[in-house]
């Protein structure tokens, strides 16, 4: 409330002037008007009376009387607010500087200007006044007026000064007590501003407002009880926004006395500065609540605290963190322990936040790092902690059960504890394993060995040495993995390791690659022995145990194990049929054997092996002298299997029959079109030889000649030595002399590059390429190999090349050798390769109806891992994602989840998060986010994508400082993802627009 004097302009003192004897009839006129200007002066008719004052000052040739008329015309001028005001009045000064109304003229309008509140104009007149001109009264009222101006105008040093020469006045010292007490409770000085209160507290006029500044000085002054009293006896006769101001007085005040119970409802009585609370309000109803234990109320006002970092902010996301502890909320807590970690205000509950943090970290999983981090943080920071021995055993722990093995491994490293080492054992085991999942062999032998360094733990020693033996098998080193699978196998706590069960399998392919046949067949016995649970792998026992029979010549026992994979019919029932039906042949039942092929044709008509059954079936034809079903049999082989390689070989035979059939030209047409559409290859040599022999029976030599001129790659003079280049390149081959191969077939190439055997030669120098990892070199060699016509080597070539293309990432040159590896590759696995790579390539193309449509084809197949059908069931959720149809995307996902590992099955988490987001399930959705931490925190990128999806969740769930705090956090520990930091930056500028309305410490701007 503002006191002032008021001031009233009386009537001006009449100018008494000396009249002469001699006194005109014009000054008596001027002087009649001059009293009539000023009476409308004093009636504030100021446009008038300026007027008036403005004809008598030009008329009147007196001095007096035009200096009083300038000061009234300059004192209109003010107080009609004419823009040349000033100026009059400077004027004026200047032109009549010894008129007794110069210093009057500078009161008057520093008055004037006061009385209507204008105290900025007031204190700029009144620093013109000469202080000393005045009069006792004069001199009060002037220093009052100026002195409350100031204090108007925030300028309190100059308030005090002329406010303190009349706060013993009479008439102005009560006034001017209450503003310099009000100066000095506004500065802090509460003991001053007390004082000065206490002098005027008996007046009537002060008692309302004083009432609640000494309230709220004796809270300052930390007088608690006294400012309760004070502030309650004021509350009945208070308006609501006092009443707001005094409960926040009370509540504090109990607050401070530790009085919570009775705290709460005065502190919830508080309206805000402007509507809004503060983050020190929300604290001290928030922890008024906490020790009430009303942990929910504590909750929903210490969330309320959006971005807080001070000492209050501290210590009210440690209580947060406490309170969520309370109701068994770990991942609320895990956000406010962190937060209050990372702040140093107050050391002991930085320390006491992180200890939990940590805690809670191992317990639940960390998504903005590692638990191990954070444990291994803990006990770095704080040495001498009594937790340390604790936190030291959960750090060991954390390193497995975190499953972020890349991030384990680095903390381990150097450590030279034994627990230390027994986790580097596990850890890298389990590393490994991913790894090796992941298809990259050599890298996973690397990690198998360097757990086998570590040999703490003889269950991981055993299952390293079988997993070893299982990379040096993919890496073709099988005399390597021979070796680890017989130590594996003479190891006692093998027996107890989950690879056992598989072992005589494992033992049984690996003798069977090293044609090891006897222990090979022995093995895959055994297996079958004790395995009828796993009908697949049993399935593929019989195969090969079929094959082994069979490469043994045991055609009677392979015809059995054949059998009984085809009873079965888990898996290539095709090939087992096929490979009964070659058996029986061997055997001499013939017969049965071209019985067996024609019933194979007629029933698998998609076998891979179709093509292999008509040219066995041709053969065995002519082996039974059914020439004219033989020669059907090719042909159907050759119009139904135009890519097949088993037609240069089918028309070879075709020539042969005709030509054993003394039908020489029929002959010749067929040799001539093998070594026309198969150059360079074993039957287009077999076919120019026998043609040559036709040639000379006929006569016809120099016809002969001229033929093999047209082929280019035929040179008869040089056969012998192209044959003998290419023998001494192969026995390096055989004998597995890598270098010397490779210069040797090299050598061949550029000596002979139409030669006998370039095909060959091409191939085997792209396999050697190929096994010593230099893909570059190989994919050249691959390509010559895919570009000839139909031969044995084209489907591995196309497997290769395609491969290469593929780790490139280039995929547009991929597609064509993918598309053809589809259509002409016999062996099943090949054809799945062929499926599911073209339908990752179509997804990078962003081709995604077609990656479907693949996708689909993959899961189409029986035979089909784990890996691949979540790679094609991850495909089509991703397409899906990309066309907008997330309810396909939706139930891709959740397949993907069931039988994904590693990155895919984060990815699937997260989605799984996101669609339960979608539907409104919040806490479902961070349940889920929360188990994406835990088991999947290498994952960062979904690690970071999961986060803003928590603190959505949050956020709908109306807890404003868990989803701030969560957004802050992935801004500041996630910049490598720029597109996720953006979504997080977008959303917490919305969330902290919203609670800005209701929290005015929230700072909307970063």
């Amino acid at each position: 409330m503002t006191f002032k004097n008021i001031v009233f302009f009386g009537v001006a003192t009449i100018i008494s002037f000396q009249l002469s004897a001699q006194q005109s009839e014009i000054f008596t006129n001027d002087l009649a008007d001059y009293q009539k200007a000023l009476t409308l002066y004093n009636n504030q008719q100021y446009l008038a009376s300026q007027s008036l004052f403005e004809s008598i000052e030009k008329t009147s040739k007196e001095d007096a009387l035009q200096s009083d008329c300038a000061y009234y015309i300059a004192n209109c001028a003010v107080r009609l607010n004419q823009q040349n005001a000033d100026k009059l009045i400077e004027d004026f000064v200047k032109k009549y500087p010894t008129s007794t109304k110069c210093n009057t003229a500078y009161v008057d309008v520093g008055d004037y200007y006061y009385e209507n509140s204008k105290y900025a104009y007031a204190r700029k007149w009144y620093a013109k006044v000469n202080e000393e001109a005045l009069s006792g009264r004069e001199i009060d009222k002037f220093n009052f007026n100026n002195g409350y101006s100031a204090f108007a105008s925030k300028q309190n040093k100059d308030a005090k000064k002329y406010l303190s020469r009349v706060e013993n006045s009479k008439e102005y010292g009560s006034q001017a007590k209450y503003y310099i007490g009000f100066m000095a409770y506004e500065g802090d000085d509460y003991t001053q501003a007390n004082a000065y209160f206490e002098q005027v507290s008996d007046q009537e006029k002060y008692k309302e407002k004083l009432s609640y500044y000494q309230a709220d000085l004796n809270f300052k002054l930390g007088k608690f009880e006294k400012a309760i009293e004070l502030a309650k006896e004021r509350l009945e006769v208070s308006d609501s926004n006092e009443v707001s101001e005094l409960s926040k007085i009370i509540g504090e005040s109990y607050f401070n006395l530790e009085k919570y119970a009775e705290a709460i409802p005065y502190l919830n009585q508080y309206k805000g500065k402007n509507g809004k609370w503060n983050n020190t309000d929300f604290y001290q109803l928030g922890y008024a609540y906490y020790k009430q234990k009303d942990y929910e109320k504590a909750i929903s006002e210490f969330n309320k605290i959006v971005g807080g970092k001070d000492a209050t902010a501290q210590n009210a996301y440690y209580h947060l963190g406490e309170s969520y502890i309370n109701l068994n909320k770990k991942q609320e807590a895990l956000n406010a322990f962190r937060n209050a970690s990372q702040m140093s205000f107050d050391l002991k509950i930085q320390e006491d936040a992180w200890l939990n943090y940590a805690k809670i970290s191992y317990e639940i999983g960390n998504p903005y790092q590692s638990a191990s981090q954070v444990l291994s943080d803990y006990v770095a920071k704080y040495p001498n902690s009594t937790h340390k021995e604790e936190l030291e055993t959960l750090l060991i722990d954390s390193y497995i059960t975190s499953k972020n093995y890349v991030e384990a491994l680095k903390l381990l490293e150097g450590k030279r504890s034994f627990e230390n080492k027994v986790a580097y054992q596990k850890v890298a085991f389990y590393r490994g394993i991913e790894i090796y999942n992941e298809g990259k062999y050599v890298d996973a032998r690397v990690l198998f060995s360097q757990s086998l360094k570590e040999p703490r733990n003889d269950k991981y020693t055993s299952r390293a040495t079988f997993w070893k033996a299982e990379t040096e098998y993919n890496l073709t080193n099988y005399e390597e993995a021979l070796i680890g699978f017989k130590q594996f196998e003479q190891q006692a706590v093998s027996r107890s390791t989950p690879e056992f069960k598989n072992l005589d399998y494992n033992l049984g392919y690996t003798y069977f690659k090293l044609k090891n046949y006897e222990p090979a067949i022995r093995y895959f016995n055994q297996f079958i022995a004790g395995k009828k649970d796993d009908k697949v792998r049993l399935n593929d026992a019989y195969l090969r145990l079929g094959d082994s029979y069979f490469v043994s010549s045991d055609y009677s026992k392979a015809i059995s194990a054949y059998n009984n994979a085809n009873k079965l019919n888990e898996i290539d029932s095709d090939y087992a049929f096929f490979q009964k039906a070659i058996s029986a042949g061997y055997i001499g039942q013939d017969a049965k054997k071209i019985s067996e092929l024609e019933q194979f044709i007629s029933e698998y008509k998609s076998s891979k092996l179709r093509d292999d059954a008509m040219y066995e079936l041709g053969n065995s034809y002519v082996k039974a002298n059914q020439t004219d079903k033989a020669l059907h049999m090719y042909n159907r082989l050759n119009d139904e299997y135009r890519m097949s390689s088993f037609v240069s070989k089918s028309l070879l035979r075709q020539g042969l029959v005709y030509y054993n059939s003394s039908q020489n030209e029929q002959a010749l047409i067929k040799f001539k079109k093998v070594a026309v559409d198969f150059p360079n290859t074993p039957e287009a040599a077999q076919a120019v030889s026998t043609a040559r022999l036709i040639y000379i029976d006929l006569g016809r030599v120099n016809d002969y000649a001229t033929w093999v001129k047209t082929l280019g790659y035929v040179e008869v003079s040089d056969s012998d030595l192209d044959n003998a280049t290419y023998e001494a390149a192969e026995k390096q081959y055989l004998d597995s002399n890598t270098e010397k191969a490779i210069t040797q077939f090299n050598n061949y190439i550029n000596q002979f590059s139409n030669g006998l055997h370039a095909l060959q030669a091409h191939f085997y120098l792209a396999q050697l390429y190929y096994k010593n990892d230099l893909g570059s070199n190989a994919a050249s060699h691959y390509k010559y190999v895919v570009e000839a016509s139909q031969n044995e080597f084209t489907e591995e070539a196309l497997l290769r090349l395609s491969q290469f293309y593929l780790e490139g990432k280039n995929y547009k040159e991929s597609m064509p050798l993918l598309l053809r590896l589809e259509k002409e590759a016999n062996f099943p696995q090949n054809v799945v390769f062929a499926q599911s790579n073209l339908m990752k390539a179509n997804y990078q193309l962003e081709k995604y109806k077609e990656a479907v449509t693949y996708a689909e084809k993959v899961l189409s197949n029986v035979k089909i891992d784990n890996k691949i059908e979540a790679d094609a069931h991850i495909i089509m959720a991703r397409s899906a994602m990309k066309t907008g149809d997330e309810i396909k995307a939706k139930r891709n996902y959740e397949k993907v989840e069931k039988v994904a590992t590693g990155e895919m099955a984060a990815e699937a988490l997260y989605y799984n998060a996101y669609f339960k987001n979608k539907e409104g399930k919040y806490e479902a959705s961070n349940t889920t986010v929360q188990k994406l931490a835990k088991d999947f925190s290498g994952y960062k990128f979904y690690s970071a994508k999961g986060l803003v999806l928590m603190a959505k969740n949050f956020y709908a769930l109306k807890d404003a400082y868990q989803a701030t705090y969560i957004l802050q956090s992935v801004i500041e520990n996630f910049k490598e993802f720029e597109e996720v930091v953006s979504e997080a930056q977008s959303e917490l500028n919305s969330i902290k627009a919203e609670e800005s309305k209701t929290n005015a410490s929230i700072k909307t701007k970063d």
